[in-house]
């Protein structure tokens, strides 16, 4: 039963390269074709920046600005979120380390990928849900002091590296921890977590969450493609309304902060892992591998290989340009590693997709009886789960394609506005040309990993 739940746990869906309409070659040729025309359209027709970051949206009704602002609606929310927190814990703590606890499920399919669809579709709402903001905040409030302040300022050089270091913490403990299914296993993460993120909280204030917190500084980055954000205009009546805009001005409003390209390449680098983990050619390598602690050193180099893959052949192809000084061109994959957002995030739903549909309607299931004492607490137990893509794998496989061709698409417009507005006139286009070959390259190996199993 263990061994099952960890196939539905890692696995990334179904469907294969027979499954396309096309042969797998031509899929290639086409997304890279797709990418090179959005370039040479872009350089032609996008020659100054439009893009306009928080300035840029269309004002919600001033009622529901101040409906989805007020104190007594992130109250709700966060007691709600503090409330399913402390249900899930019930049976994480104290019913059997069963492939049917619902723990397993809350925490590899709703928190991960549940999460950031709801920040895609939401926005930033994860600051208002996350029940150890509520209880860092609750206890600066018992404490008579403010959640903003702590011990100490929180150093700027650190910026996202605590983030991108529990990112990669959750990754390992994922896809390559041997123990990944067994219920404490999660238990003890999410105890080692809470710690740190509590402590860390205490010694710089509520700012150590939003640069510390590797759930947060994710679904932070996945809510920039969202087109849902709030409008910095200061003296003007509209600014801090709630708008909504173009996902790419929202994009823009990144912040660019020392560790932004770690915490992307691992997001990037273990989904490629998760790919190329579950390939024919990788599964027949390790199938006569040795014991289990060389199993795990492998499958860690691996990972960490994939991440410093990534972020060596990004941080190259942004740096190769002229026209710009030493310290500019240092600066580079920093002012341009938003575009690897939405490619992030295309990937993130290609593989993902089916488990969060499927797997996460086996967890709503569980979640009715999470003591396995046959109680049906939220009427769900009678309900069976549809699997309709899993029977529709070319579907599948379309969908799968798409959602990594818009993101690279996407990401090929994001990079191309920040470049033309930084970068010298004459150099704005040659200068993104290792950008889009690299780009490519990405494009590729993700649909060929992706379809390799």
């Amino acid at each position: 039963m263990r061994g099952v739940a960890a196939l539905i746990i890692r696995a990334h869906g179904v469907g294969g390269a027979s499954d396309l309409p096309l042969s797998l070659t031509n899929v290639v040729v086409g997304a890279g074709w797709a990418l090179t025309i959005s370039f040479v359209v872009l350089a032609f027709a996008w020659t100054t920046s439009r893009l306009r970051g928080d300035l840029a949206g269309r004002p919600v009704p001033r009622l529901v600005d101040r409906l989805v602002s007020s104190s007594v609606t992130r109250w709700l929310l966060r007691l709600a979120a503090l409330g399913f927190t402390g249900y899930v814990a019930w049976p994480a703590l104290f019913a059997d380390d069963l492939a049917v606890n619902p723990a397993l499920g809350v925490f590899y399919v709703y928190l991960w990928v549940g999460m950031a669809a709801c920040s895609l579709l939401l926005g930033d709402v994860w600051p208002v849900l996350s029940p150890l903001r509520t209880v860092h905040l609750a206890l600066s409030r018992l404490a008579g002091s403010t959640p903003q302040t702590g011990l100490f300022l929180y150093p700027h050089r650190l910026g996202y590296w605590p983030a991108a270091l529990g990112l990669f913490a959750f990754v390992w403990s994922e896809l390559v921890n041997p123990d990944a299914a067994f219920v404490s296993t999660v238990v003890t993460w999410v105890l080692l977590y809470t710690g740190a993120m509590l402590l860390g909280a205490a010694m710089f204030g509520d700012r150590w969450f939003e640069h510390a917190d590797p759930f947060e500084v994710y679904f932070s980055l996945v809510a920039r493609l969202s087109p849902w954000g709030r409008i910095r205009d200061t003296g003007a009546a509209r600014d801090g309304r709630l708008a909504l805009r173009n996902p790419l001005d929202n994009l823009d409003t990144t912040p660019v902060r020392p560790g932004l390209v770690p915490v992307l390449a691992v997001l990037l680098g273990s989904t490629a892992f998760d790919s190329f983990s579950m390939s024919n050619y990788w599964i027949a390598q390790t199938a006569e591998g040795g014991g289990a602690l060389d199993a795990v050193l492998r499958d860690t180099l691996v990972l960490g290989g994939f991440v410093v893959l990534v972020a060596v052949t990004f941080c190259a192809a942004a740096m190769a340009t002229s026209g710009v000084t030493g310290h500019q061109r240092l600066a580079l994959p920093g002012i341009l590693a938003h575009c690897l957002v939405p490619i992030i995030v295309g990937y993130v739903f290609a593989h993902y997709l089916t488990l969060l549909l499927e797997y996460g309607q086996q967890t709503l299931l569980q979640l009715s009886d999470p003591m396995l004492t046959g109680a049906d607490y939220l009427g769900t137990a009678d309900l069976t789960v549809a699997y309709f893509l899993s029977t529709r794998p070319e579907l599948l496989a379309v969908l799968k394609v798409a959602f990594i061709v818009t993101g690279h698409v996407a990401g090929v417009f994001a990079a191309h506005d920040r470049a033309v507005r930084v970068l010298p006139t004459r150099d704005a286009v040659a200068g993104q040309l290792t950008m889009l070959i690299v780009m490519l390259v990405y494009t590729s190996g993700g649909l060929l990993l992706l379809f390799s199993s």
